[in-house]
């Protein structure tokens, strides 16, 4: 969400109205986050305090929530040492994977600050053999606009130095969340598989695990990513937006906007028309009257 929706603890111009139109118009849509810390109650609350009302637990989809269904999926009886917080202890708990501190199956590895303590006890765990998780790849999380600090990926990566295992990483841009989340909205909605598009900030996950899973994919600048930067990538987007202001309209009335741009793509990568405007093109237009169901980062 953070880059497309808001930036810190400002909401990005036309987000609220983006999200409007989605529920006034009966478009289901969930927020997509590797985030593994908050619960889709933290996050709802969170975004009324901006000034996105109207939300609840059902409009977000964590790499908590993800991690606790994969483990459900496939090792339902398993157990858990997990470095993280809150969100990604409570999805476990309920899915009644309970939390082992001796001989657990798992190394789970979320988001959150931990201790050296806790690190030597997962690498003691990991040493017994217990398989390293990590609810996401991220290496590195924004604070503000000028502090980062450590990810999920890069306590799964000193783990990994430690022991010398490999960890499975979960969330963006595995398959295994964008098909999760697309399952989801079908249950919402009965909506076809190809009737979803991608919204996201971030080329290494929103916009590759889109491309990987089948699925549209529109790229908004107002985050992580520079229009000077996308032809730096072997796959690309299939549509590019200023903001999600641009795709209001849009959802509104079903007729495809003139401010949407589509990327052309030429041998020394992505350019401008000669009036200085990124080319659009009708690479994907709504077809079809009824709105397509969103997911955004």
């Amino acid at each position: 969400m953070d880059g497309v929706i808001y930036r810190e603890n400002q909401l990005i111009p036309g987000a609220a109205d983006f999200v409007r139109a989605l529920v006034s118009t009966g478009t289901p849509f969930l927020f997509l986050t590797n985030n593994s810390a908050p619960t889709p109650e933290d996050l709802a609350v969170r975004l009324n305090h901006l000034g996105v009302h109207g939300l609840s637990a059902k409009h977000f989809y964590t790499s908590a929530l993800n991690t606790a269904e994969f483990l459900s999926e496939n090792d339902p009886s398993c157990t858990v040492f997990v470095i993280g917080e809150g969100g990604l202890l409570t999805a476990l708990h309920e899915r009644k994977i309970a939390s082992d501190a001796i001989r657990p199956h798992y190394v789970v590895v979320g988001e959150g600050s931990t201790t050296m303590e806790r690190l030597a006890k997962a690498h003691e765990c990991i040493e017994r053999g217990a398989r390293l998780l990590a609810t996401n790849p991220d290496n590195w999380c924004p604070v503000s606009s000028e502090k980062t600090r450590p990810g999920a990926g890069a306590t799964a990566a000193f783990l990994e130095a430690s022991t010398g295992r490999r960890a499975y990483y979960l969330g963006k841009p595995n398959g295994y969340m964008f098909h999760r989340a697309r399952r989801k909205l079908a249950e919402l909605a009965l909506t076809e598989p190809e009737n979803v598009v991608m919204i996201g900030d971030t080329m290494e996950t929103d916009i590759r695990g889109a491309f990987e899973t089948g699925m549209q994919s529109y790229l908004v600048l107002s985050g992580s990513t520079q229009f000077e930067n996308i032809g730096d990538y072997v796959y690309h987007p299939t549509r590019i937006l200023q903001t999600v202001a641009d795709l209001v309209e849009e959802i509104r009335t079903g007729v495809p906007s003139d401010r949407l741009d589509s990327p052309i793509f030429h041998a020394d990568g992505f350019r401008s028309n000669k009036a200085g405007n990124r080319h659009q093109t009708d690479i994907f237009a709504f077809h079809k009257p009824r709105p397509r169901p969103a997911m955004t980062k």
